[in-house]
């Protein structure tokens, strides 16, 4: 499992891990992929004018649907799924849900303080982390083994973070996502391909990625939804307003908050 959670973590630098539906697998014919290749420099302007635009605003609030695959001891495939809500003001607040089968798990950050709040389990952790939701996202995932949904798709350097390892990139056509028109890319690095839907027209944002795992057998994908996208968020959205019955603990106590339930695979089987 965590070498799953590894392999797809590593395909777009810090994306998502918490932040992923399965799509419809499709044989792309030869020609198309000629054709595809041949546009490697429109992927390239098209996810950069995706990556400006996401980063001129100054508000963001989206809500997602998200699946992650796993592979079984026995080599079966297991899907996973789980709803969000991503809120950021730039530069330094941030609030983060998930909610699954198996965990409801809320981040709040206010520029000085981090909030994990396990809401099933009623607990809550508070982690000193003063400086900006970009610098949040390192201390969360380095130090801490906690990711936000799809958070590098918001942040100023997207670009330069999705595109680091790519070895290639095409334009595969356009695609409809909830009824909205979009440009269909597809990008590979060494052990991961992945691929996104950016809406078309004045609005160039993310729609949907899916990340594949070339290196774990089976190649389970992760799949992120963004399903409504505003750029209004309510003042005090940043402040973290516990359960009455919810108890601050130690960092060292706090239960797994992962979307995957422990149990679900074996060390080795993948």
């Amino acid at each position: 499992m965590k070498e799953s959670r590894n392999a797809v973590e590593k395909s777009v630098g810090r994306s998502a891990t918490w932040p992923v539906m399965l799509g419809t697998m499709l044989t792309v014919s030869a020609s198309l992929i000629s054709h595809a290749s041949a546009e490697s420099g429109d992927a390239d302007r098209l996810l950069k004018a995706m990556t400006d635009y996401v980063a001129s605003q100054k508000t963001i609030s989206v809500t997602y649907d998200s699946d992650i695959e796993v592979i079984t001891s026995h080599l079966q495939k297991i899907q996973f799924t789980s709803s969000g809500q991503v809120q950021l003001s730039r530069p330094d607040k941030l609030r983060a849900t998930r909610t699954g089968g198996y965990r409801d798990v809320e981040i709040v950050f206010d520029g000085k303080l981090v909030t994990i709040n396990d809401k099933d389990a009623k607990h809550f952790v508070q982690i000193d982390a003063e400086g900006t939701a970009d610098h949040l996202i390192d201390v969360l995932r380095e130090g801490h083994g906690v990711v936000a949904p799809g958070a590098d798709l918001l942040l100023p350097h997207a670009f330069d973070v999705m595109t680091a390892d790519v070895i290639e990139g095409d334009v595969i056509g356009k695609g409809v996502i909830d009824g909205v028109e979009c440009d269909h890319l597809a990008f590979r690095n060494v052990d991961t391909d992945w691929q996104i839907w950016i809406e078309s027209g004045a609005r160039p944002i993310p729609r949907k990625y899916v990340i594949t795992s070339k290196g774990v057998a089976e190649a389970p994908q992760y799949t992120l939804r963004i399903k409504e996208w505003k750029t209004d968020v309510p003042a005090d959205a940043f402040v973290f307003k516990p359960d009455p019955s919810a108890t601050k603990i130690a960092e060292s106590d706090l239960s797994d908050i992962d979307e995957v339930p422990q149990g679900t695979t074996k060390p080795g089987a993948h």
